[in-house]
């Protein structure tokens, strides 16, 4: 009932019964990696119309942003949460739980989730293998004790192990995990597809997921700029982020090859990479008419994904003419996703 009365307020004011909330600026929060893209469209937002408050854009990480995202309905909660990862259906159920109501899931685009070095670094080459025996707390259920990159595979050189990348509530965190780590964990230890599935899932979370916390990897954050400094200040270290932040300043970094393919426009596009991720949109259905202008910024954003567009001087990956067609009909006719089909 309370969710419902703060919802009937902050429509009223939307239809101008009330000051401050009829006309609040465009609330975003969540992932560091879609915070470049959705920054770029708020900044065009503006700038077509003059009028408007400026967007106020948050850079969380993913899973703080959909926690944020998912407390409620109305004027002092987001409308918007950026995902550099699908919505689980945990936290679909726990903003269900907050009356949030139907969620808009629009895909915006593809990115990769790539390992880069300084361009004064050794010119790593890398296996999902070799990533997974580096970083991972337990591999094949041991303690990790690997302190060099020779360690895990004599073909590397013997320099310490120093990865920099985003804390645990980070989307990039989740997704590097389950495309990078997990299949480097089935390809080195066989029966541990035996423990996802049937017997023993915390186990295989502990032994194919989790990041080791004893000094190789390094938490820098959800500021990638810090991923990016430390990178220039250690040509040894390897840094994890999305693809537009290496595009950004390719003028002292480059990707990390993993398993024989390097990280580029048209290698994460086609899906080669094997770092390859969808990017997200959730928009709350129920803020569409509550929130001045929430229909027409979704509307630029569409506007300016395409191959050609200017998201793509940004970094951003267009996704196929197919999904883009798609999540503009979701935005053109509010269709609220499916809870059934989330992972």
């Amino acid at each position: 009932m309370r969710n419902r009365l703060t919802l009937l307020a902050f429509v009223a004011c939307a239809l101008g019964a009330c000051s401050g909330s009829a006309t609040r600026e465009i609330r975003v929060v969540g992932s560091s990696t879609v915070f470049p893209f959705t920054t770029a469209v708020a900044e065009a937002f503006v700038n077509a119309d003059k009028s408007r408050k400026t967007p106020v854009i948050e850079s969380t990480g993913t899973g703080a942003g959909f926690k944020e995202f998912c407390k409620g309905v109305g004027a002092q909660f987001p409308d918007i949460a950026d995902a550099s990862r699908r919505m689980k259906r945990s936290e679909y159920d726990g903003c269900q739980k907050n009356g949030v109501g139907d969620i808009m899931e629009i895909q915006i685009g593809v990115d990769g989730i790539v390992m880069a070095e300084s361009n004064n670094g050794p010119k790593m080459a890398l296996t999902r293998k070799d990533i997974y025996l580096a970083l991972v707390a337990n591999p094949m259920g041991k303690p990790n004790t690997a302190r060099t990159w020779r360690d895990v595979n004599p073909a590397l050189p013997a320099i310490p192990i120093q990865v920099f990348g985003p804390p645990s509530t980070s989307g990039t965190r989740d997704a590097f995990a389950e495309l990078i780590i997990e299949p480097g964990c089935l390809a080195v230890w066989p029966e541990a597809a035996a423990l996802k599935k049937d017997s023993d899932p915390s186990k295989f979370e502990m032994a194919c997921r989790r990041i080791r916390d004893d000094g190789p990897y390094v938490d820098k954050g959800e500021n990638d700029n810090l991923i990016v400094q430390g990178l220039n200040q250690n040509p040894n270290a390897l840094g994890i982020f999305g693809y537009s932040y290496m595009e950004e300043n390719k003028g002292t970094l480059h990707g990390v090859t993993i398993d024989g393919t390097q990280p580029s426009y048209e290698t994460i596009a086609s899906t080669q990479y094997p770092g390859a991720r969808p990017l997200y949109l959730y928009v709350k259905k129920r803020h569409l008419n509550a929130v001045p202008g929430l229909p027409a910024f979704l509307q630029l954003y569409a506007a300016l994904w395409d191959p050609a567009g200017p998201l793509a001087k940004h970094g951003l990956i267009a996704a196929s003419r197919t999904v883009r067609n798609t999540s503009l009909d979701i935005i053109n006719n509010g269709i609220a996703l499916d809870p059934e089909k989330l992972p």
